[in-house]
Protein backbone atom coordinates (compact mmCIF):
# COMPACT_ATOMS: atom_id res chain seq x y z
CA UNK A 1 0.00 0.00 0.00
CA UNK A 2 1.04 3.71 -0.88
CA UNK A 3 1.97 5.38 2.50
CA UNK A 4 0.72 8.95 1.66
CA UNK A 5 2.59 12.15 3.60
CA UNK A 6 0.08 14.40 5.05
CA UNK A 7 0.68 18.02 3.58
CA UNK A 8 -1.05 21.07 3.02
CA UNK A 9 -4.23 21.10 0.87
CA UNK A 10 -2.76 23.70 -1.05
CA UNK A 11 -0.10 20.74 -2.32
CA UNK A 12 -0.80 17.73 -4.32
CA UNK A 13 2.27 15.39 -4.37
CA UNK A 14 2.74 13.06 -7.39
CA UNK A 15 2.29 10.09 -5.23
CA UNK A 16 -1.26 11.06 -4.35
CA UNK A 17 -2.23 12.82 -8.07
CA UNK A 18 -1.14 8.94 -9.23
CA UNK A 19 -3.80 7.72 -6.89
CA UNK A 20 -6.72 10.23 -8.16
CA UNK A 21 -5.65 9.59 -11.74
CA UNK A 22 -6.38 5.86 -11.33
CA UNK A 23 -9.71 6.40 -9.36
CA UNK A 24 -10.98 8.46 -11.82
CA UNK A 25 -10.00 6.75 -14.58
CA UNK A 26 -11.65 3.43 -13.08
CA UNK A 27 -14.77 5.05 -12.12
CA UNK A 28 -15.41 7.72 -15.15
CA UNK A 29 -12.76 6.34 -17.48
CA UNK A 30 -11.28 10.19 -17.97
CA UNK A 31 -7.67 10.06 -18.44
CA UNK A 32 -5.96 12.72 -16.22
CA UNK A 33 -2.51 13.74 -17.75
CA UNK A 34 0.26 15.35 -15.70
CA UNK A 35 -0.82 18.53 -17.63
CA UNK A 36 -3.72 17.81 -15.33
CA UNK A 37 -2.43 18.11 -11.84
CA UNK A 38 -3.00 21.89 -11.27
CA UNK A 39 -6.59 21.77 -12.43
CA UNK A 40 -7.11 19.21 -9.56
CA UNK A 41 -5.78 20.75 -7.02
CA UNK A 42 -7.55 24.23 -8.13
CA UNK A 43 -10.82 21.90 -8.60
CA UNK A 44 -10.65 19.76 -5.36
CA UNK A 45 -8.52 22.25 -3.13
CA UNK A 46 -11.87 24.07 -2.01
CA UNK A 47 -13.98 20.76 -1.14
CA UNK A 48 -11.03 19.78 1.22
CA UNK A 49 -10.96 23.22 3.03
CA UNK A 50 -14.91 22.46 3.27
CA UNK A 51 -14.81 19.12 5.33
CA UNK A 52 -12.01 20.30 6.88
CA UNK A 53 -9.09 18.40 5.27
CA UNK A 54 -5.35 18.49 5.79
CA UNK A 55 -4.29 16.95 2.88
CA UNK A 56 -5.03 15.21 -0.63
CA UNK A 57 -4.59 12.09 1.58
CA UNK A 58 -7.10 12.28 4.03
CA UNK A 59 -9.12 13.24 1.08
CA UNK A 60 -8.35 9.97 -1.11
CA UNK A 61 -9.45 7.88 2.20
CA UNK A 62 -12.84 10.07 2.50
CA UNK A 63 -14.06 8.83 -1.24
CA UNK A 64 -12.86 5.63 -1.27
CA UNK A 65 -13.88 4.39 2.58
CA UNK A 66 -17.01 2.45 1.79
CA UNK A 67 -20.23 3.62 1.85
CA UNK A 68 -19.71 6.97 0.94
CA UNK A 69 -20.38 7.19 -2.91
CA UNK A 70 -22.21 10.11 -1.93
CA UNK A 71 -18.49 12.39 -1.71
CA UNK A 72 -17.19 10.23 -4.82
CA UNK A 73 -20.24 11.57 -6.81
CA UNK A 74 -19.47 15.22 -5.24
CA UNK A 75 -15.46 14.42 -6.47
CA UNK A 76 -16.24 13.46 -10.27
CA UNK A 77 -18.61 16.95 -10.28
CA UNK A 78 -16.04 18.76 -8.81
CA UNK A 79 -13.69 17.15 -11.75
CA UNK A 80 -15.70 17.23 -14.52
CA UNK A 81 -15.86 20.04 -17.37
CA UNK A 82 -18.90 21.49 -18.25
CA UNK A 83 -18.04 24.03 -20.61
CA UNK A 84 -20.76 23.96 -23.42
CA UNK A 85 -23.14 26.38 -25.96
CA UNK A 86 -26.47 26.57 -27.78
CA UNK A 87 -26.34 25.09 -30.82
CA UNK A 88 -22.27 24.18 -30.54
CA UNK A 89 -20.90 23.23 -33.51
CA UNK A 90 -23.85 24.69 -36.00
CA UNK A 91 -23.32 23.32 -39.01
CA UNK A 92 -24.39 19.77 -37.04
CA UNK A 93 -27.77 21.17 -36.67
CA UNK A 94 -27.85 22.81 -40.34
CA UNK A 95 -27.32 19.73 -41.53
CA UNK A 96 -30.01 18.04 -39.28
CA UNK A 97 -32.92 20.56 -40.06
CA UNK A 98 -31.77 20.57 -43.60
CA UNK A 99 -31.61 17.35 -44.81
CA UNK A 100 -32.06 14.64 -41.55
CA UNK A 101 -35.19 16.03 -40.07
CA UNK A 102 -37.20 16.40 -43.09
CA UNK A 103 -36.14 13.09 -44.56
CA UNK A 104 -37.21 11.30 -41.31
CA UNK A 105 -40.94 13.16 -41.33
CA UNK A 106 -41.28 11.97 -44.98
CA UNK A 107 -40.72 8.53 -43.83
CA UNK A 108 -37.10 8.34 -46.08
CA UNK A 109 -35.37 8.44 -42.17
CA UNK A 110 -35.81 4.32 -41.90
CA UNK A 111 -35.83 3.32 -45.47
CA UNK A 112 -39.54 3.13 -44.65
CA UNK A 113 -42.68 5.56 -42.92
CA UNK A 114 -41.96 5.38 -39.01
CA UNK A 115 -44.67 3.45 -37.35
CA UNK A 116 -47.68 5.21 -36.49
CA UNK A 117 -47.26 7.56 -33.47
CA UNK A 118 -43.91 5.91 -32.53
CA UNK A 119 -41.88 9.45 -31.63
CA UNK A 120 -38.44 10.25 -33.12
CA UNK A 121 -36.11 9.59 -30.54
CA UNK A 122 -32.77 11.78 -29.73
CA UNK A 123 -30.07 11.72 -26.74
CA UNK A 124 -27.97 14.02 -25.86
CA UNK A 125 -25.29 11.34 -24.04
CA UNK A 126 -22.64 14.51 -22.26
CA UNK A 127 -25.43 17.02 -21.65
CA UNK A 128 -23.78 19.22 -19.16
CA UNK A 129 -25.79 22.00 -18.03
CA UNK A 130 -28.66 21.47 -21.06
CA UNK A 131 -27.74 23.73 -23.49
CA UNK A 132 -27.18 20.94 -25.40
CA UNK A 133 -30.59 18.59 -25.23
CA UNK A 134 -32.58 22.04 -25.14
CA UNK A 135 -30.97 22.74 -28.72
CA UNK A 136 -32.08 19.64 -30.18
CA UNK A 137 -35.35 20.45 -28.33
CA UNK A 138 -36.19 23.62 -30.16
CA UNK A 139 -34.81 21.98 -33.64
CA UNK A 140 -37.09 19.15 -33.55
CA UNK A 141 -40.46 21.29 -32.22
CA UNK A 142 -38.85 23.49 -35.20
CA UNK A 143 -39.36 20.87 -37.59
CA UNK A 144 -43.16 19.21 -36.86
CA UNK A 145 -45.94 20.57 -38.64
CA UNK A 146 -47.40 23.70 -37.55
CA UNK A 147 -50.71 21.87 -35.55
CA UNK A 148 -48.22 19.72 -33.94
CA UNK A 149 -46.33 22.47 -32.86
CA UNK A 150 -49.68 24.31 -31.58
CA UNK A 151 -50.26 21.22 -29.47
CA UNK A 152 -47.08 20.85 -27.66
CA UNK A 153 -47.75 25.04 -26.77
CA UNK A 154 -51.15 23.81 -25.38
CA UNK A 155 -49.08 21.10 -22.85
CA UNK A 156 -48.80 21.35 -18.86
CA UNK A 157 -45.21 20.07 -18.28
CA UNK A 158 -44.19 17.45 -16.26
CA UNK A 159 -44.03 17.43 -12.49
CA UNK A 160 -40.10 17.24 -11.04
CA UNK A 161 -38.74 13.88 -11.39
CA UNK A 162 -41.50 12.69 -13.80
CA UNK A 163 -40.78 11.10 -17.21
CA UNK A 164 -41.21 13.53 -20.24
CA UNK A 165 -44.26 12.55 -22.15
CA UNK A 166 -42.73 14.50 -24.89
CA UNK A 167 -44.44 16.50 -28.14
CA UNK A 168 -46.03 14.49 -30.74
CA UNK A 169 -43.14 12.92 -32.43
CA UNK A 170 -40.78 13.67 -29.80
CA UNK A 171 -38.68 12.38 -27.02
CA UNK A 172 -35.48 13.08 -26.18
CA UNK A 173 -33.02 11.91 -23.02
CA UNK A 174 -30.41 13.72 -21.71
CA UNK A 175 -27.44 12.38 -19.44
CA UNK A 176 -24.34 12.93 -17.53
CA UNK A 177 -22.00 12.00 -15.31
CA UNK A 178 -22.63 15.27 -13.24
CA UNK A 179 -24.94 15.46 -10.56
CA UNK A 180 -24.30 19.75 -10.48
CA UNK A 181 -24.95 19.85 -14.33
CA UNK A 182 -28.08 17.78 -14.21
CA UNK A 183 -29.47 20.01 -11.39
CA UNK A 184 -28.82 23.14 -13.26
CA UNK A 185 -29.91 21.26 -16.49
CA UNK A 186 -33.17 20.64 -15.14
CA UNK A 187 -33.81 24.23 -13.72
CA UNK A 188 -33.09 25.49 -17.26
CA UNK A 189 -32.05 28.97 -16.17
CA UNK A 190 -29.20 30.89 -17.30
CA UNK A 191 -27.44 34.24 -17.97
CA UNK A 192 -29.03 36.04 -20.07
CA UNK A 193 -25.71 36.79 -21.74
CA UNK A 194 -26.18 33.37 -23.48
CA UNK A 195 -29.30 34.63 -25.46
CA UNK A 196 -26.65 35.36 -28.01
CA UNK A 197 -26.32 31.71 -29.11
CA UNK A 198 -29.43 31.44 -29.63
CA UNK A 199 -31.05 32.84 -32.96
CA UNK A 200 -33.45 35.64 -32.67
CA UNK A 201 -36.80 33.93 -33.35
CA UNK A 202 -36.06 31.11 -31.17
CA UNK A 203 -35.37 32.88 -28.37
CA UNK A 204 -38.44 34.62 -28.50
CA UNK A 205 -40.42 31.60 -28.90
CA UNK A 206 -38.83 29.08 -26.70
CA UNK A 207 -36.97 31.80 -23.99
CA UNK A 208 -38.57 33.74 -20.90
CA UNK A 209 -36.18 36.50 -19.70
CA UNK A 210 -35.95 37.43 -16.21
CA UNK A 211 -37.32 40.24 -14.33
CA UNK A 212 -37.06 41.49 -10.76
CA UNK A 213 -34.66 39.46 -8.43
CA UNK A 214 -34.80 37.26 -11.54
CA UNK A 215 -33.19 40.16 -14.27
CA UNK A 216 -30.04 39.32 -15.82
CA UNK A 217 -31.39 35.61 -16.39
CA UNK A 218 -33.29 33.50 -18.57
CA UNK A 219 -35.40 30.44 -18.91
CA UNK A 220 -36.12 27.68 -20.88
CA UNK A 221 -40.72 27.79 -21.44
CA UNK A 222 -42.05 25.08 -19.78
CA UNK A 223 -43.07 23.36 -23.08
CA UNK A 224 -39.58 23.46 -24.08
CA UNK A 225 -38.36 21.80 -20.84
CA UNK A 226 -41.67 19.34 -20.83
CA UNK A 227 -39.78 17.48 -24.18
CA UNK A 228 -36.81 16.40 -21.48
CA UNK A 229 -36.31 13.85 -19.40
CA UNK A 230 -32.93 14.34 -17.22
CA UNK A 231 -31.11 10.86 -15.83
CA UNK A 232 -27.71 10.68 -14.51
CA UNK A 233 -25.62 7.93 -16.66
CA UNK A 234 -21.85 6.84 -17.19
CA UNK A 235 -20.74 6.32 -20.46
CA UNK A 236 -18.78 4.10 -19.11
CA UNK A 237 -21.61 1.42 -18.62
CA UNK A 238 -23.67 -0.29 -21.14
CA UNK A 239 -27.06 1.82 -21.22
CA UNK A 240 -30.34 0.31 -19.70
CA UNK A 241 -32.41 -1.82 -21.85
CA UNK A 242 -35.43 0.92 -20.77
CA UNK A 243 -33.28 3.92 -22.43
CA UNK A 244 -34.02 1.78 -25.90
CA UNK A 245 -33.35 2.97 -29.58
CA UNK A 246 -32.40 6.11 -30.38
CA UNK A 247 -32.90 7.91 -34.01
CA UNK A 248 -30.42 10.61 -33.04
CA UNK A 249 -27.04 10.48 -30.31
CA UNK A 250 -25.13 13.35 -29.98
CA UNK A 251 -22.24 12.98 -27.78
CA UNK A 252 -19.78 15.74 -28.41
CA UNK A 253 -16.86 17.58 -27.09
CA UNK A 254 -16.74 14.65 -24.49
CA UNK A 255 -14.71 11.57 -26.15
CA UNK A 256 -11.46 13.55 -26.32
CA UNK A 257 -11.16 13.39 -21.90
CA UNK A 258 -10.76 8.72 -23.11
CA UNK A 259 -8.07 7.33 -23.82
CA UNK A 260 -8.32 5.32 -27.25
CA UNK A 261 -9.41 1.96 -25.34
CA UNK A 262 -11.94 3.73 -23.75
CA UNK A 263 -13.07 5.99 -26.60
CA UNK A 264 -13.33 3.03 -28.71
CA UNK A 265 -16.00 0.72 -26.28
CA UNK A 266 -18.36 4.28 -25.70
CA UNK A 267 -18.60 4.71 -29.17
CA UNK A 268 -19.29 0.88 -29.28
CA UNK A 269 -21.90 1.46 -26.80
CA UNK A 270 -23.56 4.21 -28.72
CA UNK A 271 -23.79 2.69 -31.67
CA UNK A 272 -25.25 -0.55 -30.36
CA UNK A 273 -28.06 2.26 -29.17
CA UNK A 274 -29.09 3.92 -32.75
CA UNK A 275 -32.29 2.66 -34.22
CA UNK A 276 -32.19 1.55 -37.72
CA UNK A 277 -30.60 4.19 -39.89
CA UNK A 278 -29.82 6.27 -36.99
CA UNK A 279 -27.28 9.16 -36.46
CA UNK A 280 -24.40 9.69 -34.24
CA UNK A 281 -23.18 13.47 -33.38
CA UNK A 282 -19.70 13.41 -32.23
CA UNK A 283 -17.49 16.68 -31.72
CA UNK A 284 -15.65 18.01 -34.81
CA UNK A 285 -12.09 16.88 -32.91
CA UNK A 286 -13.33 13.21 -32.28
CA UNK A 287 -13.99 11.84 -35.85
CA UNK A 288 -13.83 8.10 -36.25
CA UNK A 289 -10.92 7.88 -37.76
CA UNK A 290 -10.50 4.07 -37.55
CA UNK A 291 -12.92 2.06 -39.44
CA UNK A 292 -16.52 0.82 -38.04
CA UNK A 293 -18.53 -1.09 -41.13
CA UNK A 294 -22.01 -0.40 -38.60
CA UNK A 295 -21.67 3.34 -39.35
CA UNK A 296 -20.45 5.67 -42.67
CA UNK A 297 -19.80 9.46 -42.31
CA UNK A 298 -22.10 11.40 -43.79
CA UNK A 299 -20.70 14.74 -42.84
CA UNK A 300 -17.91 16.20 -40.54
CA UNK A 301 -17.88 13.63 -37.39
CA UNK A 302 -21.65 12.83 -38.42
CA UNK A 303 -22.42 9.02 -38.61
CA UNK A 304 -24.92 7.06 -39.58
CA UNK A 305 -25.86 3.38 -38.74
CA UNK A 306 -26.10 1.15 -42.05
CA UNK A 307 -29.31 0.01 -43.15
CA UNK A 308 -30.01 -3.58 -43.20
CA UNK A 309 -28.80 -5.47 -46.63
CA UNK A 310 -31.40 -5.35 -49.56
CA UNK A 311 -32.97 -2.09 -48.14
CA UNK A 312 -32.59 0.89 -50.32
CA UNK A 313 -29.37 2.83 -49.48
CA UNK A 314 -29.86 7.07 -48.35
CA UNK A 315 -30.24 9.46 -50.84
CA UNK A 316 -27.34 10.93 -53.02
CA UNK A 317 -26.61 13.84 -50.21
CA UNK A 318 -25.85 11.29 -47.45
CA UNK A 319 -23.32 9.18 -50.06
CA UNK A 320 -20.37 7.41 -47.96
CA UNK A 321 -18.01 9.16 -50.96
CA UNK A 322 -19.23 12.55 -49.15
CA UNK A 323 -15.66 15.03 -49.64
CA UNK A 324 -15.78 16.86 -46.04
CA UNK A 325 -16.15 13.11 -44.85
CA UNK A 326 -12.99 12.27 -46.61
CA UNK A 327 -11.08 15.27 -45.21
CA UNK A 328 -11.95 14.13 -41.41
CA UNK A 329 -10.14 11.01 -41.92
CA UNK A 330 -7.05 12.36 -43.09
Amino acid sequence: MISIAEPSPRTLSDEEFALFQKLVKRLSGIALGPQKKPLLLCRLGPRLRALGLRSFGEYYRRVTAAGDEGELVHMLDCICTNETHFFREREQFELLEREILPAWHEGAGHGAPPARGRPLRAWSAACSTGEEPYSIAMALLDSLPSPDRRDVAGRTPPRAGAASTGAPGISILATDLSSRALDQAQRAVWPIERASEIPEERLRTYMLRGTGASAGLMKARPELRGLVTFRRFNLLDAAPKRFGLFDLIFCRNVLIYFDAATKASIVARLIASLAPSGYLFLGHAEGLHGADHRVRCVAPSVYRLQPPAGLERSRNTHSPEHASCLRTSE
